[in-house]
């Protein structure tokens, strides 16, 4: 039992741009922690005792059928009193937690403020362009209940949906990302070593890196690369340089620029091309243009990676795209459900990269050793301690003879 405790919110690693919560803000967070988990785990279950006891055999009655899809689940699972406490109970907990990050930060608002102003300034890492408009899919809700979204502010030039993301980030996944929330992308790194132990990228790109949890640690991983992070939101933009700043890193660029228009770089010229959980808050018309981008960018030869949540397909039972499908419906999440139904294979050989150099592999997230206990079977196996993701992926094909050596078969790290 006591191995499924997650670690107290003081293990979060105290960089200097992150923000200090009190003991009871620590306190809210520790709960919320525990409350998170809670409704996932035990009382998440009861979903489908719902659906199999009550829901499903109502729905029969009534159509005389099984349900041909989501959808259909979805309207009858919002009929039933059991789901509806839960779904209240999980939307409560993010709103919670959206609050107590964004009381934490503002009470400190000014403090840093100019921190951020300091690092920014000092290091160099930071490029803002104010011509970059914020794309509609990012702005008409606020994504993950969290107020401004990524791009608002409580006033000109303020880091507060950036550090309000980073300061709760380790509550909302109970620590599964490690102390300094970075796991994801300390995963892609271990993934890439694992399947090309000499490779060495010289020009990556983070597309939609948010706070730069996963882009650092590219920088970190590879440090001769020079790591360019892009996002269009110049609140977390501001917040991310600074962070990166306080950590030591300098071989990494904050850029404000649109993953739909990569014109400022040329054709043919990063090696590696990565978005980490990004691609469902696209909406259908801009994940094309964004794939096409990162295709005309990317050297012949090099990598293209996305990490995301599976896709629905005819394999996956349709009760479970219900359940995925809660933070399209519950968590402003509105291009979600949407993203995970369409055939990204498809959608990305139109963008550039063929079938047979596509692959689809599992990246495992890197448990800190610090706040959880080895595994007794070691690195195999962490009985769930450790997330793990899909990563959808390409080689882009050389130029010469359409070959690359990313068309062997990837293996899962």
């Amino acid at each position: 039992m006591k191995d499924k405790i997650p670690p107290p919110y003081t293990a979060l690693q105290r960089h200097p741009m992150m923000p200090q919560a009190s003991h009871d803000e620590a306190s809210r967070f520790n709960f919320l922690t525990l409350f998170n988990r809670y409704l996932s785990g035990e009382i998440g279950r009861g979903n489908r005792v719902a659906y199999e006891t009550r829901v499903l055999p109502a729905f029969k009655v009534i159509h005389g059928r099984e349900p041909e899809s989501r959808e259909e689940i979805r309207v009858a699972m919002n009929q039933d009193p059991f789901h509806r406490m839960w779904s209240a109970l999980k939307r409560n907990s993010m709103e919670m937690r959206q609050q107590n990050g964004r009381q934490i930060v503002l009470r400190q608002l000014d403090e840093l403020d100019a921190k951020a102003r300091a690092f920014n300034a000092a290091s160099g890492l930071l490029e803002l362009d104010p011509s970059v408009e914020q794309p509609v899919y990012a702005t008409c809700v606020d994504i993950h209940c969290q107020p401004g979204g990524y791009h608002g502010g409580e006033r000109e030039g303020d880091v507060t949906v950036g550090a309000n993301y980073d300061v709760g980030l380790f509550a909302t996944t109970g620590g599964a990302l490690g102390s300094l929330n970075d796991g994801g992308g300390q995963a892609v790194v271990g993934w890439v070593k694992a399947n090309r132990p000499d490779w060495q990228p010289k020009r990556i790109l983070d597309v939609g890196c948010t706070v730069g949890h996963n882009a650092v640690p590219f920088a970190q991983g590879f440090p001769d690369a020079e790591v360019t992070a892009i996002d269009t939101a110049a609140a977390s933009l501001r917040y991310g340089a600074a962070r990166a700043a306080g950590l030591g890193v300098t071989n990494i660029r904050f850029v404000q620029a649109s993953g739909e228009d990569l014109s400022r770089f040329p054709d043919n010229h990063f090696d590696w091309v990565q978005t980490t959980m990004f691609l469902h808050e696209l909406s259908a018309e801009s994940m094309p243009k964004i794939l096409a981008e990162c295709a005309r960018v990317l050297k012949p030869g090099g990598l293209l990676l996305h990490v995301e949540q599976p896709q629905y397909g005819p394999d996956m039972p349709l009760y479970e795209q219900f359940i995925r499908d809660w933070d399209a419906y519950n968590n402003n999440e509105p291009f979600w459900s949407a993203m995970h139904g369409v055939d990204l294979k498809a959608v990305m050989a139109q963008a550039g990269f063929p079938l047979d150099h596509q692959f689809v592999t599992g990246v495992r997230a890197i448990p800190d050793k610090s706040l959880f206990p080895a595994s007794p079977d070691g690195d195999e196996e962490d009985y769930g301690r450790a997330a793990i993701w899909n990563a959808y992926g390409a080689w882009k094909p050389n130029q010469d003879n359409g070959l690359t050596s990313g068309a062997k078969k990837e293996i899962s790290a």
